[in-house]
């Protein structure tokens, strides 16, 4: 179907106001559910082909995850979505005040290739149990799952209701040339800055959910055995193809050589002595990517790692050592299983290299000092992170997770993403058995006296 006639289809359906009933919703969340348990297996095999993720990881970080937000929203939804009694001013006596949410109406989730599962269906979540209709837009460079996507949902739903364009660049300007009432995107910084140029013809919200160089900061209290073990699993966790891996690590000079040491044990027993022969390391999304990547490692600080298959699209967990600020690792978002390891002479030094530095998506801080801790997440600006450990908090209904500045705007997971796909309305009821007469003119010296009275 043309993509125009798509939408006024959708914006028609949504005009009949079935998907304002609170029952319709919780109806399409169940059949999501449903749809989602029923296809695990084509799900993980999709996620298989386009980025060799075995079936364990598909499901902790993609389909798992996408169920537990699925149920957590249908046991909250009702909650999330009632009318919530506010204070009102003595001034505006007598009446009763409130804020009640409405959906945007006509909702596009543009999604990416890196996690097109979750990435996908939990922004549609929010945007279903909000009483949207959706247009969804999975990644061309996730094929195989962009193709199980479609299907599954085309089986699923309605097309008026939820609608699966796929393609690649030309229907993405298709769409983002249409007037939505909400964009939902998350990729890259310049596709993000395009997004948004695009939704500001027609004024239309957006939520960016970007990226950046997400630090990772070790001091000299950690626990280095558990950092390198934790800061291993975030790190190369889908080939480093995270937006929240941690991008470098800064470590301070004393504890920088055993840190380097115990990463490198690290990799070795997380995805033994030739990763690329285990069946549970995935590959680079392309060719493109693949050798982007490789143009990053700088042979002369290559400490660990570094191979790679061509064949597969695969590169070994690879760690780089005395990397400065002027690297060509330093310059980009790494996207990849390349880890550079900057040593710094103290947490101060480290603190001043982020703050210099575009606000990230995500800070890791790995210390024991309470007051390093509070300075880091009090003082530096970042979408979300962890002290001692990485990635892990976003893998949670109970917070928002979404970046700052450069690294996005908006968030989104359980009750964020049924706010972030609707519109809070303030209501006043006012009374009619009482009529204050001090707002009408003519205006006197009582009038003013009273209004000084009342408005304070």
């Amino acid at each position: 179907m043309e993509i125009r006639a798509l939408t006024d289809r959708q914006r028609r359906f949504f005009d009949t106001g079935k998907t304002f009933a609170l029952s319709y919703r919780l109806q399409a969340l169940t059949a999501l559910e449903r749809a989602v348990v029923g296809y695990e297996q084509r799900l993980s095999e999709a996620l298989r082909s386009d980025l060799g993720k075995s079936r364990a990881e598909s499901y902790m970080c993609e389909i798992g995850l996408t169920l537990s937000e699925l149920r957590y929203m249908k046991r909250h939804m009702r909650s999330f979505d009632r009318r919530r009694p506010v204070r009102t001013p003595l001034a505006q006596f007598s009446a009763k005040s409130y804020t009640v949410r409405e959906p945007y109406g006509v909702v596009l989730v543009m999604s990416p290739w890196n996690y097109p599962v979750l990435l996908t269906l939990e922004p549609l979540i929010g945007a279903l149990a909000a009483g949207n209709c959706c247009v969804v837009k999975p990644s061309a460079y996730a094929p195989e799952t962009s193709r199980v996507l479609a299907q599954m949902l085309r089986e699923c739903f309605p097309e008026e209701y939820v609608a699966v364009v796929e393609g690649g660049r030309r229907e993405n300007q298709e769409l983002l040339a249409q007037q939505f009432d909400c964009i939902f995107f998350t990729g890259g910084v310049q596709t993000g800055r395009m997004v948004m140029e695009k939704a500001a013809a027609h004024l239309t919200p957006v939520t960016l959910e970007l990226g950046g160089k997400s630090p990772c900061i070790v001091d000299h209290t950690a626990d280095l055995r558990l950092a390198a073990r934790r800061l291993v699993f975030g790190k190369y966790l889908n080939c480093g193809q995270t937006c929240v891996a941690p991008d470098y690590v800064l470590a301070e000079r004393q504890i920088k050589e055993e840190l380097v040491e115990r990463i490198k044990k690290e990799i070795a027993a997380q995805y033994g002595e030739h990763p690329l022969a285990g069946p549970s390391y995935g590959k680079i999304v392309n060719r493109k990517h693949f050798e982007r990547l490789l143009g990053l490692i700088d042979r002369e600080k290559l400490v660990y790692g570094g191979e790679s298959n061509p064949d597969t699209l695969q590169i070994e967990p690879t760690v780089l050592d005395g990397v400065t600020e002027k690297d060509a690792v330093m310059q980009e978002e790494i996207f990849g299983p390349v880890l550079p390891v900057l040593t710094v002479d103290s947490v101060e030094e480290a603190y001043r290299f982020v703050k210099a530095r575009p606000k990230p998506l995500a800070l890791y801080l790995f210390t024991s000092d309470k007051k390093t801790e509070e300075r880091f997440i009090k003082r530096l600006s970042f979408g979300g992170g962890c002290v001692n450990d990485t990635v892990i908090h976003l893998a949670t209904s109970e917070m928002g997770f979404g970046g700052v500045g450069a690294s996005g705007m908006g968030s989104y997971h359980g009750r964020k993403s049924f706010e972030t796909f609707s519109h809070e309305k303030s209501i006043v009821r006012k009374h009619t058995w009482l009529d204050l007469p001090m707002r009408y003119q003519p205006y006197n010296g009582l009038k003013e006296k009273l209004v000084r009275m009342f408005v304070r």
